[in-house]
């Protein structure tokens, strides 16, 4: 473990090395060296980089173990107060599944960690070009199809709306990305839009929650290059993550909504073709410590440059 700024009054922000095979040993090296690093914390480091079975590049069940054993202890550090946040390097799902068969991504373990269903987990990715928040998360389409409800969307809707007005948003301006080809051209490309997202849109209309029902082909176009919405409900993970890696590929952070702790991660995998080659870009890595700081602030009047 690293410790940087030792002032024992700082909040502590774990930091987990992701698969030590990858490039999360390196990303994590260049943030800490890197300026724009908040002051007025301290990061603590999880997951030895080192060690035999653990090479650059070559994600192994060993590797998987030294990521899984730092998930836990940067879970149970934030349950037990120990640590304000967390953010987490990039897994390898491949690796993790064969030592821990129920593995399917950091996002439903945290949820297990925190004794909740997966679904209490809300992923949300953000960046100033552009916020998305997602109704289902690793799964299949057809199954996201399946586990697409009313009550999820209203649920996502609401803890994506109070994550944005505690960035400081106060009305912020929603949208929710049609699931089917012209939102099923009034049933022809299929019915969930009209039969499952317009009873959801028309709830949180009564809550005084507004959100703009739209075809998912020019919503995006409307988030990003006109600015009309401060963040796009998608029903499923790549109707979400496909636009926000074409905008924010290298600066994108990935947040954990509806849990007690705080969680952010880079938006990216574990890179292993270019693992320990020195060529990995930190941004990602880097904003995700800055918004688990910005979080923590509030709480802990620390200060975030």
């Amino acid at each position: 473990m690293i410790a940087l700024r030792p002032q024992k009054a700082w909040p502590v922000i774990a930091v987990t090395l992701g698969d030590p095979a990858g490039i999360g040993p390196e990303v994590v090296a260049k943030m800490l060296r890197d300026p724009r690093l908040p002051k007025g914390f301290r990061f603590e480091v999880l997951g030895s980089e080192t060690g035999k079975g653990v090479h650059s590049g070559k994600a192994t069940k060993t590797s998987a173990r030294v990521a899984l054993k730092a998930l836990r202890e940067a879970a149970q550090g934030c349950l037990s107060g120990r640590f304000a946040a967390m953010v987490t390097g990039p897994v390898q799902k491949e690796t993790l599944a064969e030592i821990q068969p129920d593995f399917i991504g950091q996002t439903e373990f945290l949820a297990r960690a925190c004794g909740l269903p997966d679904d209490a987990a809300v992923m949300v990715l953000t960046d100033p070009k552009l916020t998305v928040a997602l109704c289902t998360n690793h799964c299949s389409l057809k199954d996201a199809l399946d586990k697409l409800t009313k009550e999820r969307i209203v649920q996502v809707t609401q803890i994506t709306r109070q994550f944005l007005q505690q960035r400081g948003i106060a009305n912020p301006r929603l949208a929710f990305a049609g699931i089917n080809p012209h939102m099923g051209e009034v049933g022809l490309f299929g019915d969930e839009d009209f039969r499952i997202v317009q009873p959801a849109v028309e709830k949180l209309d009564k809550e005084g929650i507004a959100v703009v029902h739209a075809p998912a082909d020019t919503i995006f176009y409307y988030a990003v290059q006109k600015k009309a919405f401060d963040a796009v409900i998608c029903a499923y993970h790549d109707q979400g993550l496909i636009p926000f890696k074409l905008v924010a590929f290298q600066t994108g952070v990935n947040i954990t909504l509806g849990l007690p702790i705080i969680r952010t991660s880079p938006d990216h995998g574990t890179a292993l073709e270019i693992a320990g080659q020195g060529k990995a870009d930190h941004r990602s890595m880097l904003a995700a410590v800055r918004l688990a700081c910005r979080l923590v602030a509030p709480q802990k009047k620390a200060i975030v440059t």
